[in-house]
């Protein structure tokens, strides 16, 4: 049953009495007293609060929205007022000030995605002229609230950048090399675990291989770097290196997708991976640790394309197409062998180690710029203990992913299939992308991204 009106749009009526009253000033410059002030309560509270929305409760609630929760409602309802509060707080603090900078700016941006999920929401939820505007609603829906993981991510990578005040002046280059190679490192391997873990029907749909979807993003990222890399006249032993590895990914991305066409399995995108590991592992630094983590980042890459070469060799060497009238996916991995065969178990356990290094390599590189390492270095903290800190957060970062995999395959329409069978049941797919499932409560086929065996 949809909620009242008045109740549903109790977030917008928020939004739009609070936000025009907020009046929070940005420096363009700042006393040495302002900037090394402390960071108060409310500033803490405001991190706090919205690193717990837009890092869990958000990702969680776009989950449960995939796999047509009931608690997918509540839970929205509940970050949106949590969100809205943590934006005031962050207008409110006193202690610390800070320049104004790009976390600000997209604060406000945020409040775009924010506003019209919620307007698209509601309209939803009212079942207003569903056979002409709502077709076009539900996909507008879903994408915005795809986008919020990654809206969540940059946001609170920007509010950590603003504290530490880091990336100004000569230093911006190297912070979006770091953390756009970093967070790519990162999605790769969440991107990696769903395919590997939930996603293998739409690769049988799809009738790709995922080293050619690997294969294609390598060489166009490849393409960039090429002619990106390079600035001024002179060329420096950092330009070379950078420029170099860019021909590297073009040309080593165009023959993975010539060897992975026909859904053909290929280990180049893998050897690229690791290349690139050895590469950086031997990248010259000013500090021992900065040396020293850029090492340990090399190496891990190293390993997770080790590792992807063992599971497209040996763990699962092809994907079978999808056939007409197949309900669900079963992996090639335990065809012709029992569900609980130490083979099939085996392959699973290790499907997991090249995305969990990918996050691990992308989080050391993120975390391996100049500034945060002279900042390390000088609080005198060594090289081993900085290493295990980012391998900490790694392992907190994919305990969440693979926790919202196994929510989605448990959950909503999914949860009863996947406790009658340990598998989610599909309906037979009218298209290589997307199969129809019926709604719950109305007459209408919405779609539906569809995935594999419950891990």
């Amino acid at each position: 049953m949809a909620r009242p009106a008045s109740m549903t749009s109790l977030p917008i009526w928020l939004l739009a009495l609070v936000l025009p009253t907020l009046a929070h000033e940005h420096h363009d410059e700042l006393t040495e007293e302002q900037s090394s002030a402390p960071i108060d309560a409310i500033l803490w509270l405001h991190i706090c609060v919205q690193a717990l929305v837009w890092g869990v409760l958000f990702p969680t609630g776009m989950v449960l929205g995939l796999s047509r929760s009931r608690w997918h409602v509540p839970l929205q309802s509940v970050g949106f007022l949590l969100t809205i509060g943590g934006y005031i707080l962050g207008h409110s603090h006193g202690g610390r000030a800070f320049l104004a900078g790009v976390h600000g700016t997209m604060a406000n941006i945020m409040l775009i995605p924010i506003a019209l999920q919620l307007a698209l929401g509601i309209y939803l939820k009212l079942h207003i002229q569903e056979r002409t505007l709502r077709p076009y609603a539900v996909v507008a829906h879903g994408i915005v609230g795809k986008a919020y993981p990654v809206i969540g991510w940059t946001q609170m990578l920007f509010g950590a950048i603003t504290v530490r005040g880091y990336c100004r002046g000569g230093h911006l280059g190297q912070c979006l090399a770091h953390y756009i190679m970093g967070s790519g490192f990162i999605a790769y391997g969440i991107i990696i675990a769903i395919l590997l873990l939930v996603g293998e029907t739409w690769i049988r749909r799809s009738g790709r291989s995922p080293e050619w979807w690997d294969s294609w993003v390598i060489m166009l990222w490849g393409i960039v770097n090429t002619f990106t890399e390079h600035h001024g006249s002179g060329w420096s032993v950092k330009d070379m290196q950078h420029t170099i590895l860019g021909v590297l990914w073009w040309t080593g991305g165009a023959l993975g997708i010539f060897l992975s066409r026909n859904n053909q399995r290929s280990v180049v995108p893998s050897l690229i991976i690791i290349l690139t590991g050895w590469a950086m592992s031997e990248h010259a630094q000013a500090l021992m640790i900065s040396t020293k983590v850029h090492s340990t980042f090399g190496h891990t890459l190293m390993l997770a394309g080790v590792a992807r070469i063992v599971e497209v060799c040996f763990i699962v060497p092809k994907y079978t197409p999808l056939e007409e009238g197949d309900g669900h996916s079963e992996h090639t991995l335990a065809e012709g062998k029992d569900e609980g065969s130490t083979a099939a178990s085996a392959g699973r356990a290790f499907r997991h180690l090249p995305s969990f290094l990918l996050v691990c390599a992308g989080l050391l590189f993120m975390s391996a710029t100049d500034e945060e390492l002279d900042y390390v270095h000088d609080k005198g903290m060594d090289h081993v203990t900085y290493i295990l800190i980012m391998f900490s957060v790694a392992f907190l970062l994919y305990t969440l992913v693979v926790v919202l995999i196994n929510l989605y395959s448990t959950s909503g329409r999914n949860g009863a299939s996947a406790v009658k069978e340990h598998a989610i049941e599909l309906t037979t797919p009218t298209s290589k992308w997307y199969a129809p499932v019926p709604a719950a409560d109305e007459g209408e086929a919405e779609p539906m991204h569809v995935i594999g065996d419950e891990d």
